[in-house]
């Protein structure tokens, strides 16, 4: 079981990417997704952008995805602890050191992410489309 988690805000084509070779590296993917005040807590008053259903149906909808939790702590820990995978994966701009429950699998393994994409960087555009300083 391979296990993946994060915001999943705006999905987009470095999201797909990581889940794609996320699920390369084991059986099962399992996606752990931030509840929506998870998500508030960890990126400001203005997020999520997607509520948190709507998140986890889009995510469900891949085919590299198999399962897909919500967990509204700050971290997926328990999730983490429940489940049990043998693989964690996180993108590369995670140290080992900070990537949480990477002592309680088998393998983590970090995914380079794709060079200017991020829901940050997509949100900045739209916001400098409208005339709005982000």
């Amino acid at each position: 079981m391979v296990f993946a988690n994060g915001c999943f805000d705006l999905l987009h084509a470095g999201h797909i990417k990581l889940l794609e070779k996320a699920k390369s590296s084991g059986d099962i993917l399992v996606v752990a997704l931030n509840s929506d005040g998870s998500v508030r807590r960890l990126k400001g008053a203005g997020r999520p952008l997607v509520g948190e259903k709507q998140r986890a149906q889009a995510l469900a909808g891949l085919e590299a995805v198999d399962f897909v939790t919500v967990f509204k702590e700050d971290t997926p820990l328990e999730a983490i602890r429940q489940l049990k995978p043998d693989i964690l994966v996180k993108g590369a701009d995670y140290k080992i050191s900070d990537i949480v429950g990477a002592g309680l699998v088998k393998k983590v393994v970090r995914i380079p992410l794709v060079k200017g994409i991020s829901t940050s960087t997509i949100v900045k555009k739209i916001l400098d489309a409208y005339g709005r300083k982000s």
